[in-house]
């Protein structure tokens, strides 16, 4: 059996939307994986963060750190305005004249080992502001 609702009249009805695009958007998926907000790519596919420098002074700044980390020394840049991309050029260009590894997290480069001087003359050498932070 059937039910049938019936509206009083004078009650507002919704009306199909014209197109998808008139509905905001994406409204479900199946899709897994987390997408961007502001282009609704992949975050893997996303363009809007490669093309934003991050705000700052313009002064790169390189420490010497160890806490946190097992007794293990790590040298961090951090405040280097580039892009995303760009960042991580420099960072491969950096762990290749150190010798060593290192990573980019959050736009901060981390290369393994205390090679504090040698990078403030790579980032000088590079065109930046660079400056010894910390200790």
């Amino acid at each position: 059996m059937r039910s049938v609702f019936v509206l009083p009249r004078g009650l507002p009805v919704a009306k199909k939307a014209a197109s998808f695009a008139a509905l905001g958007g994406l409204v479900f998926s199946t899709d897994a994986g987390r997408h961007c907000p502001e282009c609704s790519k992949p975050v893997d596919a996303c363009i809007c963060k490669q093309t934003v420098i991050p705000a700052g002074d313009g002064i790169a700044r390189v420490r010497r750190e160890s806490k946190g980390r097992g007794g293990k020394t790590v040298t961090t840049i951090t405040g280097v305005p580039l892009a995303e991309d760009a960042l991580k050029e420099l960072a491969t260009t950096l762990k290749k004249r150190c010798g060593t590894g290192g990573a980019l997290k959050d736009g901060i480069i981390e290369i393994q080992g205390d090679h504090v001087e040698l990078l403030l003359a790579e980032l000088i050498k590079h065109g930046f502001k660079a400056k010894k932070s910390g200790g």
